[in-house]
């Protein structure tokens, strides 16, 4: 055949599959080509495969091309950058933005990899479990991973470093092999090289030992580069989504997410794509001096005043409902019950939540705390907040003293923060200490940063909330629960404690769940989160079921 004429051949089937994603057929004598012969097109009318037949095949799933729906890979490695090398690598990065536009993807790809890993720790580095899952998630199309679930065994390849989507891939979608570029170390610190991928390796042999055992291996993919991948060799047939059709792809819901979305770390409450990003670094110098003004007006001007200058500047706050009157002194035994505190109960959602709780109330309040730095104690507008030991008895007896006196206390039996919508499980202490509880339900939204971190410097969370060009604090006051059966006894804290949560868990639309403050930290942080040297008695390690 002349060579004219095949190259017109060659040409009008790679249009083909451009337009129409038609799957392309492989058989075992052309496995050591970049691209199959024409006449080895298999007509489908779907560029996505069957669904019933994917159970009993193995899918090679391009986490890229057929899982996620954006196209650019820039917000992920900025997301390293900022998150675990600082804002000064990540502006770095976004200077290099124009040159990677006009880059080849490859060599861009290398590059943001060097910006992003170069110098860094590599037993430090927590991104890729702790920061990445949630944004990756996200991304997540749900036509591609329905895709992925039919499959009987799935097997993703990644043009990223792998330590970048192993944990999201293996703990959130719950793959059984992931495939992806090393990142080079020396001395226990990440060069920036990324190494190159080795034909033949095991995952190879494997999937050609499953053809031989007739397991069809499939491929899935929107990008012809997946074709070069030496994987894509090993498929019997791999099936390729058009850019028109992709672009319609939905994002996956969070009642289909294999594992919920608890917890996650990193400062950055929007997906840091090189618009939104240039948006922030023009914010800082702004917002560094808002902060301070907005400090100075907590801290100096009493609260009737300072809130509607607050909410001028965007730090503003609403009031579900009505706050409880004060509690009146009767007579006889009930006086006696009355003339004690009242214990207000909250949800983790900052460090600021007693704050509005006090604005809300437009009452003094006593905060008590398992873990607060100087810093955030020195700047705090509702005076000197009680530390928690972790010790029980101890605990008690401190809560109680204030209660005794007459003080409004808050309390946030989750003991650490969460940002999603659930609820962490309620230590049950508080219901041992009054007669009756007010639940309180906190809701916040931020614009820019996110005020807490498990990884990070705590000290700066209250900075970082009022550096937000916008946020709004939620506050709803829900009805008071009886405690007393858990004081006198005569029913097990626990069971009123878990009463609370679910009250809560209802009037907030928020999920309840088991999970401690030393699940959060092992999952983020990899250590259990205490600070002091005593141990909380009442986490479990391990991992919690969902309620």
């Amino acid at each position: 055949m002349p060579k004219k004429k095949l190259s017109h051949r060659l040409f009008s089937a790679l249009v083909s599959l451009l337009l129409h994603g038609k799957p392309i057929s492989r058989s075992s004598s052309n496995t050591n080509t970049t691209l199959p012969h024409p006449s080895l097109l298999h007509k489908s009318s779907s560029s996505s495969p069957p669904m019933e037949k994917l159970a009993v095949k193995t899918l090679v799933l391009d986490v890229e091309g057929g899982l996620l729906r954006s196209s650019s890979l820039f917000p992920y490695f900025m997301l390293v950058a900022l998150e675990a090398g600082g804002f000064l690598r990540g502006l770095v990065l976004l200077l290099l933005y124009p040159l990677l536009c006009i880059m080849g993807s490859d060599m861009a790809l290398k590059v943001m990899a060097m910006v992003s890993f170069c110098g860094l720790r590599a037993s430090r580095f927590r991104a890729g479990r702790a920061v990445l899952p949630k944004w990756f998630l996200e991304d997540v199309g749900e036509e591609g991973f329905d895709v992925m679930r039919s499959a009987m065994r799935r097997v993703c390849v990644t043009k990223m470093p792998r330590i970048m989507v192993e944990g999201f891939l293996k703990e959130y979608l719950e793959v059984e092999v992931v495939l992806g570029r090393e990142m080079k170390v020396i001395w226990g610190f990440f060069t920036g090289i990324m190494e190159e991928e080795e034909e033949g390796g095991d995952q190879e042999e494997v999937l050609l030992e499953e053809k031989k055992m007739l397991v069809d291996v499939v491929g899935f993919s929107t990008s012809l580069e997946f074709l070069q991948h030496h994987l894509s060799h090993c498929c019997k047939e791999v099936y390729l989504v058009t850019r028109e059709e992709k672009a319609r792809w939905s994002a996956l819901p969070r009642d289909k997410y294999p594992k919920p979305m608890v917890f996650h770390d990193g400062r950055l409450a929007f997906r840091p794509a090189a618009g939104d990003t240039l948006a922030m670094f023009t914010w800082l110098p702004f917002g560094a001096a808002l902060a301070v003004a907005r400090l100075a007006v907590a801290l100096a001007v009493p609260y009737r005043y300072s809130t509607p200058i607050l909410a001028a500047t965007g730090l503003s706050w609403r009031l579900k409902g009505e706050a409880p009157a004060p509690l009146a002194a009767g007579a006889g035994d009930g006086a006696r019950r009355r003339r004690r505190g009242q214990l207000f109960v909250c949800n983790h959602r900052t460090l600021i939540d007693p704050v509005y709780v006090s604005v809300a109330l437009d009452r003094p309040v006593r905060a008590v705390s398992y873990s607060l730095s100087r810093l955030s104690e020195l700047i705090s507008p509702i005076g000197r907040t009680v530390r928690l030991t972790r010790d029980r008895d101890s605990d008690g007896r401190a809560m109680a003293r204030l209660l005794d006196g007459g003080d409004l206390v808050v309390v946030c039996p989750e003991g650490t923060t969460c940002r999603e919508p659930c609820l962490l499980r309620f230590s049950p202490l508080f219901a041992e200490l009054s007669d009756d509880v007010v639940p309180v339900g906190i809701a916040v939204d931020t614009a820019m940063f996110y005020a807490t971190t498990a990884g990070g410097l705590k000290c700066l969370d209250p900075l970082y909330y009022i550096a937000n060009p916008r946020t709004c604090y939620a506050v709803q006051f829900l009805e008071r629960v009886d405690t007393s059966p858990a004081r006198e006894r005569r029913a097990p804290s626990t069971d009123v404690a878990n009463l609370v949560q679910r009250r809560m868990g209802d009037a907030l639309g928020y999920r309840c769940t088991m999970l401690t403050r030393k699940d959060k930290y092992l999952m983020l942080a990899g250590n259990d989160g205490v600070v002091n040297t005593t141990q909380d008695n009442h986490s479990s390690p391990g991992k919690k079921k969902m309620q």
